[in-house]
């Protein structure tokens, strides 16, 4: 009875998921605008309801940038700047919103505000640890704009501070190249100790600064560094013993019963198939002699699957946009492979065929018109089967 109910909840939760092309938006379109309504608010508590002008001031160097001032700015940007990270699926930008949101959740309790905020951000936490698994992009072009840009925050962070704490160090810094490279020596945590801080405001902050130094610094090189990884021992499992031979073969893309059930059919007529699936897929459910963990999309993922001598490259993904580009890769590559995608949405037909993939395969919106056709008499002949099933 329990299963049955839970079938059914999840067969209704499904139809609903569908009906509001949740696959489009949900839940990276959702935290973006959350993370942004989180850097706003941060900006409003701590720089007052006039924020905007302030700000604007601040980059006319019209008003000096205050000490008390730069954690929100760094911590309220750099949530704003994520946020267009999380559109992208980004895991990189995953991991520095979850780190932001915590620094937030950290200054809340330490300044002691309103509980709202805490509520607010304690939910930001939340939701990105639930909805982790969506956001699983890790190419290395993407990781290093997202790293490179952390560190220059956080180097903003600490040059500025430490120049505004001048007076508060032994010996002072008394300008920028020296609040330079204090923020080096102390980011790297060199620690040459010629610098030293003397009030409990600058010790916070240099701890603050180390702290920050080490997690940036470990989330960056983990993030340009294990795709390369990823890629490396893919090769390595790939190119193991020489026994996937890949010539003459189709290469099929995803993991939906449409995917599967095509790979089965090519290997009844004695094809070989290498199918690529998504790496946020659990591997577990997966199974095949020939399957390469991968974003289809990119080149290498493609050629690592024998593209060049391929027979064709069959496009299956759930999403639209993601099969096209797909098939702009395989362009990029070469013409001579023959290239089969799925439209799963009718409004995404004439964007698909822009990218003049060989047949375009559009069962979901098939399925609609035969119903209809079936329940008004209307007959259905072979021909029309073929012309709407297979659209070239």
């Amino acid at each position: 009875m329990i299963n049955k109910l839970s079938k059914e909840w999840n067969s209704r939760l499904a139809s609903l998921s569908k009906a509001l092309k949740t696959k489009y938006w949900f839940p990276h379109w959702i935290m973006a605008v959350l993370f942004v309504l989180g850097g706003i608010w941060l900006f409003q508590t701590d720089l007052g309801e006039r924020w905007i002008p302030y700000l604007k001031q601040l980059f006319t160097g019209q008003v000096e940038l205050s000490a008390k001032n730069v954690p929100p700015l760094v911590i309220g940007g750099g949530m704003i700047l994520m946020s267009f990270g999380l559109l992208l699926h980004s895991r990189v930008a995953w991991s520095m919103s979850l780190f932001l949101a915590s620094l937030a959740l950290i200054s809340i309790i330490w300044s002691d505000r309103s509980m709202w905020q805490l509520i607010y951000f304690v939910f930001l936490i939340a939701s990105l640890s639930l909805f982790r698994q969506s956001f699983y992009k890790s190419s290395v072009a993407a990781n290093s704009i997202f790293a490179l840009t952390s560190m220059v925050m956080l180097l903003l962070y600490s040059v500025i501070g430490s120049f505004y704490l001048g007076k508060e160090f032994d010996p002072h810094i008394d300008d920028w190249v020296t609040a330079f490279y204090y923020s080096i020596v102390t980011m790297t945590t060199v620690g040459y100790g010629d610098i030293n801080p003397i009030s409990v405001e600058a010790k916070l902050f240099t701890i603050s600064v180390i702290i920050l130094g080490v997690a940036v610094f470990a989330t960056s090189l983990t993030a340009v560094i294990a795709p390369m990884v990823r890629t490396s021992l893919a090769k390595m499992m790939v190119h193991k013993g020489n026994s996937m031979k890949r010539d003459s073969h189709y290469i099929v893309i995803g993991n939906s019963s449409l995917a599967i059930n095509t790979c089965k059919e090519l290997k009844d007529r004695g094809n070989h198939v290498t199918r690529i699936v998504q790496p946020h897929i659990d591997k577990d459910s997966v199974s095949g002699d020939d399957v390469v963990f991968g974003e289809p999309s990119e080149i290498d993922i493609l050629e690592e699957c024998g593209l060049k001598s391929a027979k064709g490259v069959i496009s299956l993904l759930d999403d639209d946009s993601e099969n096209a580009f797909v098939i702009l890769a395989v362009k990029e590559v070469t013409h001579d492979v023959k290239t089969v995608t799925a439209v799963n949405d009718t409004h995404n037909l004439k964007r698909v065929k822009l990218v003049q993939p060989d047949i375009i395969i559009a069962p979901q919106i098939l399925g609609g018109e035969l119903v209809a056709m079936h329940l008004e008499g209307e007959e259905v002949s072979s021909d029309f089967l073929m012309e709407r099933l297979f659209q070239h």
